[in-house]
């Protein structure tokens, strides 16, 4: 059995793209997650010690968003998903990247990235 916990518009400013303007001025990039575990034990103790805290969560991604520049969203929605695998109890992890501010020579309402990565 597995429970899930979402947590959508984890934003920050990072440096990330193809294009040395990306590079040089960089854009606000959001992430949404969704964290499949088994949440059974925390559902039971109440205790925090026994759950995914997503605090914690927000700190991890926020930190890569800011983080190292990559070329694609693709890279950095994969390092997010690692990361969370790594840090955290999941059995699974699902992130989408938005890059509102791609330029890609028309305007859109969002670009984004969609992953789904198991342990």
């Amino acid at each position: 059995m597995s429970d899930f916990i979402e947590i959508e518009g984890i934003s920050g400013f990072g440096y990330h793209g193809l294009f040395d303007h990306e590079r040089k001025n960089g854009q606000s990039f959001s992430a949404d997650v969704k964290l499949e575990l088994r949440g059974k034990k925390a559902s039971k103790s109440d205790e925090i010690s026994d759950a995914v805290d997503y605090s914690q969560v927000i700190k991890v991604v926020h930190e890569i968003i800011i983080g190292e520049p990559v070329n694609l969203i693709e890279r950095l929605a994969q390092k997010i998903a690692s990361a969370l695998l790594k840090e955290f109890p999941l059995t699974s992890v699902e992130v989408v990247l938005h890059k509102a501010n791609a330029p890609v020579g028309l305007p859109v309402k969002d670009i984004a990235v969609r992953i789904k990565r198991s342990k």
